[in-house]
């Protein structure tokens, strides 16, 4: 039965698709997308969730003070306060990404696609060549999870770091280091 597979034009777009099929990305929701510190803030006060942001953020200000500041939209705030809806808004905006869950990191990886070590150089998954089998329980999984959860995890990044840190770790350096030239990669959790 085959699992979860993710394709890309890289190793390592592969596995972002294969990751983003499995758990939440850490992304920025369209509806916040307001400049100017009253927009915010108007918007932040419309709910529940924006208005623990506010407090999160330390705005400690009277119900008073926040109505004057809502209804005068060129009312003169401190910069500080400003700084304060901002941070709150973006605390908002940002949705954070899911961790990456267990079965990611200890799941049997099949890599089909051009792979290179040394001076061998196969299309793997083809009739010709099984696919390229990795255990990711043997990787470390560390800075991956770290530059995920940050929101940095490109495609290069995750093909750097999923070679040095699983596949290496798991069947070694190979002859001559692990590449992946090819231009179409699919990437099978079993």
């Amino acid at each position: 039965m085959a699992g979860p597979t993710g394709r890309g034009s890289s190793l390592g777009a592969a596995l972002n698709d294969l990751l983003r099929s499995q758990v939440t990305a850490r992304h920025r929701l369209s509806s916040y997308s307001a400049k100017h510190w009253h927009a915010q803030l108007s918007q932040l006060t419309a709910t529940h969730r924006g208005q623990q942001a506010l407090a999160d953020a330390g705005l400690n200000v009277t119900t008073k003070t926040l109505i004057n500041w809502l209804s005068d939209a060129e009312y003169n705030i401190r910069r500080n306060y400003r700084d304060l809806i901002h941070t709150a808004y973006e605390n908002v905006a940002i949705v954070p990404a899911d961790p990456i869950p267990r079965h990611i990191k200890r799941g049997q990886y099949e890599i089909s696609g051009v792979v290179t070590t040394g001076d061998d150089e196969r299309e793997r998954g083809t009739a010709d060549a099984a696919p390229l089998r990795i255990d990711g329980s043997r990787g470390h999984w560390d800075e991956i999870e770290e530059l995920w959860l940050a929101g940095e995890l490109t495609d290069d990044e995750f093909e750097d770091h999923f070679i040095d840190d699983v596949i290496v770790e798991d069947i070694g350096e190979g002859t001559d280091g692990w590449q992946f030239p090819g231009g179409s990669y699919s990437v099978e959790l079993r």
